[in-house]
């Protein structure tokens, strides 16, 4: 591996605000830390499930549908406005998790808030997981996730027109392989793409993927387990990856969606995500990109109320919003609510 930074790098670097992350690393990591343990102990232990308390403007309902030709069915979690007004965009929401960890319902207070605040109905589905189920079989769930919400938008009451893709981490490597998916198979195409600090280069090659090393946040060994157990060992040295498991593989990202991308300056995913965007808009796409300094993978997770995560977090609503709603500059149903117009008892304050 190459020169690291100075070990003490996040201690001198990262944001005040963060500071606690240093006592408390994220609960994720252990996933990555040895794979024997992962393997012997199971994912339910090492990142257990918190649940995140409903919100009375959203309604959730958990379902089965087709998986892909010859393969299991996949579970999907539906987000909806409790109450709305005619028909709705439509966002794939992919969770995060290193293609091996997580599920739809560790992303349920940022599916509520999308809901609420961009005014949309939200699919996300619990695609398999590695090391049991290796590539290809998240990306192939999330395709077929794409295929079903565009195939049942009527039912939905969702424009299939106004379809959207998200996800943070590897959620948002597997937004843009479904867009290179969409594009190559002349499928469905979503409108608007939102990868967020996305898990897209195994081969671990770029200055950021190699220099942070800290185990207190996402760093190199982390990185390179959790692609050793999605595409196996030895992955980084073969030329037969497929780009929609490691997108940064591709070679043409012509003809793909708008894009809009954050990540932090402290994330071993800071340049492939910068790669990625620079491509897109030499490609022709129209793209939107913002660098958090200061700040690890998964900041607004981590600390949600710190400056950088809110301004983070509200920047990806208005873009979502923006790009969801072209032309109505559509009210969020957060706002409605405060003022009065869309609780769920239908009443006033």
């Amino acid at each position: 591996m190459g020169d690291s930074v100075d070990k003490g790098y996040l201690e001198k670097r990262l944001a005040p605000e963060f500071a606690k992350v240093l006592s408390n690393p994220p609960a994720y990591l252990g996933a990555w830390t040895n794979e024997k343990i992962y393997r012997k102990i199971g994912r339910d232990i090492i990142f257990p499930l918190i649940p995140t308390p409903l919100d009375p403007l959203v309604t959730v309902t958990d379902r089965l549908i087709p998986g892909p030709e010859g393969a299991p069915a996949v579970p999907v979690r539906i987000y909806e406005p409790r109450v709305r007004n005619g028909v709705l965009p439509g966002l794939l929401y992919f969770h995060y998790g290193g293609y091996s960890i997580g599920s739809p319902a560790h992303e349920d207070a940022m599916c509520y808030r999308y809901v609420t605040e961009v005014n949309c109905v939200i699919v996300s589905p619990d695609y398999r997981l590695a090391p049991e189920n290796p590539a290809p079989a998240a990306y192939e769930d999330c395709y077929a996730a794409l295929l079903w919400l565009a195939a049942n938008a009527k039912n939905l009451h969702v424009d299939p027109a106004r379809i959207g893709v998200t996800g943070f981490s590897s959620g948002g490597g597997l937004a843009i392989a479904v867009c290179l998916m969409a594009r190559d198979r002349h499928g469905v195409k979503p409108v608007f793409q939102m990868p967020v600090a996305p898990t897209i280069d195994d081969r671990l090659q770029t200055p950021s993927s190699r220099e942070f090393t800290d185990p207190r946040a996402l760093n190199y060994g982390s990185c390179k387990s959790l692609w050793n157990l999605y595409l196996g060992k030895g992955h980084e040295n073969r030329e037969d990856i497929s780009p929609y498991a490691a997108p940064s593989r591709a070679t043409d990202f012509s003809g793909l969606p708008p894009c809009y991308a954050y990540v932090g300056g402290l994330d071993p995913h800071r340049d492939e995500t910068m790669d990625y965007v620079a491509r897109l808009a030499q490609a022709g796409v129209p793209t939107g990109f913002t660098l958090y300094p200061s700040v690890i993978h998964g900041f607004e997770l981590e600390v949600p109320d710190a400056a950088a995560s809110r301004q983070a977090t509200g920047t990806a609503i208005r873009a979502l919003r923006r790009a969801l709603h072209p032309e109505s500059g559509t009210e969020s149903l957060a706002a409605r609510s405060a003022a009065g117009r869309g609780r769920p008892d239908g009443r006033g304050r």
